[in-house]
């Protein structure tokens, strides 16, 4: 991947999903700490606490989003930060769910405010 500045767009990330072994994720780029992926779940998302914290950006879809104890509706452009350790998880979404994801940071998260 170069380290020089990348563009991507949406259309391109979405035309690598999923992949040949059926993952519903993928890298746009890394640099430093953070890494920028596309994510689009079908059906039902399987994914569990993470290590470092991160933001969700969504650019189609709606449904609930369900953080900790918190579960609330989401549509396109709205934007989700989850720190590092978090239950978190999409629900009851739309077939054409597709969310930016960016992870950032160190292991653990960051030190809250």
């Amino acid at each position: 991947m170069p380290t020089e500045g990348r563009h991507v767009t949406l259309d391109e990330m979405l035309a690598r999903l999923p992949t040949p072994d059926g993952r519903r994720w993928e890298v746009a780029f890394r640099r430093g700490s953070i890494e920028m992926e596309l994510y689009a779940p079908r059906v039902r998302d399987p994914q569990g606490p993470h290590t470092r914290d991160e933001l969700y950006v969504v650019v189609r879809g709606e449904g609930q989003f369900l953080s900790g104890d918190t579960r609330r509706r989401f549509g396109p452009g709205d934007v989700m930060l989850v720190p590092a350790g978090v239950v978190h998880r999409f629900e009851q979404f739309t077939a054409d769910l597709a969310v930016w994801v960016i992870f950032y940071g160190p292991e653990g998260g960051e030190a809250p405010e």
